[in-house]
């Protein structure tokens, strides 16, 4: 049995990190968030120590571990933009790091946390699930068979957010990212480990609640459009009544992958207990293309474009001094 601590016990992931540690026979003995709405713990973990300030959580996994019960793993699941720091402090208490992704949002930040990893001798995890799909992986395995086709790929991925989100750090591109590593890291992630590295990437609309471009891969040309406005929803599904669209077309053939998701968290779990976790170098490629998405300069509808670029929009109010 192995020790965890986590922060961001209140996120809308921690249950899944709760779930797979429960899953995996292990135990949670404290957990960090700022926010005490944290019931999700009886659930999982009743006799976990909680915490609301960094600085009482901190002293107390140092007196743990002072005491030689110090945690093995810390699982953090906080925003984007302190995953960084979440997973240094980690190392410093002797414990090895699970980050859900984006692991951090910029390529010197990984690049600076594999010196600490040599320095401490402990491993940063990350949880890239969609690898460990049945689907994705059996269309890997068909990709690598085949060596000289370029396929063309359509991905677009639509989740509509609410006014909520606007005042959440989710809407700041700082904290967040923007939306190209907000919702769109775990797929270029899946693109990339496929289709093989980036060898051009061209932005035609970078905007806060949309954003689409197109990807030269060595195996594969990608449009791909991502949204958090559900304006650019297709008509069927907004008469479903559904706010969520993904799509991945393989020369124009429909990636079927709706189900299987339920347990690849346990499953990453599994791996990484295991020793056979995904780290630091397996993020960088789509840390450092979304990096490169965020800071681009988008050209506009000319080209190869995604036709959901077409679409109207309306900029949230937070939004329209931005754009």
């Amino acid at each position: 049995m192995k020790s965890f601590a986590l922060i961001g016990a209140a996120g809308y992931i921690a249950p899944k990190h709760l779930k797979a540690i429960k899953d995996t026979g292990n135990i949670l003995v404290a957990a960090l968030d700022k926010n005490d709405s944290v019931g999700i713990l009886d659930s999982y973990f009743p006799y976990a120590d909680f915490f609301v300030e960094f600085e009482r959580f901190d002293r107390h996994l140092d007196k743990l571990r002072r005491q030689g019960k110090g945690v093995d793993y810390v699982s953090i699941c906080t925003p984007n933009y302190l995953h960084d720091a979440h997973i240094r402090f980690a190392l410093r208490q002797h414990a090895d790091a699970i980050c859900e992704k984006p692991l951090v949002l910029n390529p010197w930040n990984a690049e600076a946390l594999q010196l600490i990893e040599k320095e401490t001798g402990k491993k940063v995890n990350t949880i890239l699930q969609l690898r460990l799909h049945p689907v994705i992986k059996e269309l890997k395995n068909t990709i690598e068979k085949n060596n000289s086709e370029i396929f063309d790929i359509e991905l677009t991925y639509i989740t509509s957010r609410g006014n909520w989100y606007f005042t959440s750090w989710k809407a700041q591109e700082e904290k967040s990212g923007g939306i190209a590593t907000n919702i769109g890291i775990h797929f270029f992630d899946m693109l990339l480990w496929i289709f093989g590295k980036v060898e051009k990437s061209v932005v035609h609309i970078l905007e806060p609640k949309r954003a689409a471009g197109l990807l030269h891969l060595k195996k594969a040309n990608i449009r791909w459009f991502l949204s958090i406005d559900e304006k650019t929803l297709p008509e069927e599904v907004k008469r479903n009544g559904k706010r969520t669209y993904r799509s991945i077309t393989i020369n124009g053939k429909e990636l079927e992958f709706s189900e299987g998701f339920t347990d690849l968290h346990t499953l990453s779990y599994e791996k990484i207990l295991a020793g056979d976790g995904f780290g630091i170098t397996d993020a960088f490629e789509s840390i450092e293309l979304a990096h490169q998405i965020r800071n681009a300069r988008p050209i506009g509808l000319e080209g190869d474009f995604h036709p959901f670029a077409l679409k109207e929009i309306d900029f949230h109010p937070f939004f329209r001094k931005n754009v």
